[in-house]
């Protein structure tokens, strides 16, 4: 096992990882910039180094240097950031620090979202009508759109968090959406190219927890995440409610040896999530892979006891992964943000004036805040996830319920109540949800 390891990432992952790394004897060592310097945190670490300007977590070369004079054997990247940067893992690799992750060759593959749907249509899985491969420009984006037949969703190649996304129901507005969509993208990731798949509309948002050393893969059950606002998830469960019954339990046990043959057979080391699309007849498609942890692995832990941080220091470390838990139970995860829902979700960043997590049977909140922290108007907006997890669906939202109704927080504007309000909604409680759900209910839910 590592000696010490680099946390090349902030905030509430950067915690999480300290917190295995401690119950593994690992020495963690965490970056932060100017920004960030004062959040209690970072007191967790074995040693703290500030790499200086707000994005300098993107800086490779500072990332690296950092690594390299603090004598650490491996770099865990988190989420977001470098975390699925084939560029950086095999810079990692070229001087002789351990990429916490899948090679840079397999990251490689993955990430480009055309690719990983050739790869995976070869090895088995289904995908959603496309086009073959990218997109060279907006006239052949009409082209393969009318095709298709609208609506077609527009997608970045190397995008993610719905960066780079865009919904075109007409010929008219293909143009206008593709350049859009390249330019955020390129903005983002540094990375315009595109491509384009037929919409399923009212489709649920499935992803399968898988883990792997190298040899074997385990799928860890599937998590639901069709709670999305602009692509971006609010509230994530396991299991689904979408494949409960008879079919749904059918199409989930084959997309699960499906999942588990496909990622052997390339060899898949550390944690990664296949995304799926459920259409209205219950079939399964593959959408697309993310070759790192989730912010929603939460509720995969809470239902199989497993650790996937640890999991993923130990592979990484060239052990063998032995048999892991089977899911038991329910476990359903809140996203509360600093943001207002009241003024389409403007950031609201500033000081946690007051901020007292709640507590109870079934309850785990993750988060890097404490109270007279600053909430950063340079990083992502997410303050806390709150986990709820119980026998069954009912007792979980009954457990998270009472836990968000406690939770104490002043000094910004949070979508605390926003999910209070969901957790109620008739037809989040019966299950009857879909990617388009949270914006059809969206102006009930804040009157």
């Amino acid at each position: 096992m590592f000696r010490r390891i680099l946390i090349a990432n902030r905030g509430e992952v950067a915690a999480r990882v300290i917190q295995s790394c401690r119950s593994l004897g690992i020495q963690a060592v965490a970056i932060c910039t100017q920004a960030d310097e004062d959040l209690q945190y970072l007191s967790q670490a074995h040693k703290v180094v500030n790499i200086g300007s707000n994005r300098s977590y993107l800086d490779l070369d500072k990332v690296i240097d950092a690594a390299r004079e603090n004598q650490c054997a491996a770099v865990h990247p988190g989420w977001g950031f470098l975390s699925e940067n084939p560029t950086f893992a095999a810079r990692c690799e070229a001087v002789g620090i351990t990429f916490i992750g899948p090679t840079a060759g397999t990251m490689r593959r993955m990430a480009d979202k055309a690719e990983a749907r050739t790869v995976m249509a070869a090895l088995g899985l289904a995908t959603i009508p496309g086009s073959d491969g990218m997109l060279k420009d907006a006239k052949e984006a009409e082209l393969v759109a009318e095709q298709l037949g609208f609506p077609v969703l527009l997608k970045a190649v190397s995008g993610g968090g719905g960066r780079g996304m865009r919904v075109v129901r007409s010929k008219e507005a293909v143009v206008e959406a593709f350049e859009e969509a390249s330019a955020e993208a390129l903005g983002a990731f540094g990375d315009g190219r595109m491509y384009a798949e037929k919409l399923i509309e009212n489709g649920r948002h499935i992803e399968f927890q898988i883990i792997g050393d190298g040899h074997r893969v385990q799928v860890l059950g599937e998590r639901e995440c069709s709670i999305q606002r602009r692509h971006q998830k609010l509230l994530e469960e396991t299991p689904s409610p979408g494949l409960s019954g008879p079919q749904g339990e059918r199409a989930k046990q084959k997309a699960t040896m499906q999942i588990k043959a496909a990622c052997e057979a390339i060899g898949y080391r550390g944690a990664g999530t296949i995304e799926m699309l459920l259409s209205a007849d219950d079939e399964l498609f593959f959408m697309e892979m993310n070759t790192r942890l989730q912010v929603e692995h939460t509720v995969t832990e809470q239902v199989t006891g497993e650790d996937l941080v640890a999991a993923q220091l130990k592979v990484a470390a060239n052990q063998r992964l032995p048999d892991m838990a089977h899911p038991t139970g329910w476990a359903i995860q809140c996203r509360i943000n600093a943001e207002d829902p009241q003024d389409d979700f403007r950031p609201t960043p500033g000081v946690l004036t007051r901020f007292i997590v709640p507590e109870g049977e079934g309850i785990r909140v993750d988060t890097h805040l404490a109270e007279g922290d600053r909430v950063s108007p340079h990083y992502d907006s997410m303050i806390a996830k709150v986990i709820a997890h119980g026998p069954d669906r009912a007792t979980a939202i009954s457990r998270l319920v009472v836990a968000l109704d406690a939770f104490e927080i002043e000094g910004v504007v949070t979508t605390l109540t926003l999910h209070q309000r969901l957790l109620r909604h008739p037809g989040f409680v019966a299950g009857e949800t879909d990617t388009g759900f949270l914006e059809r209910e969206l102006e009930g839910l804040l009157s």
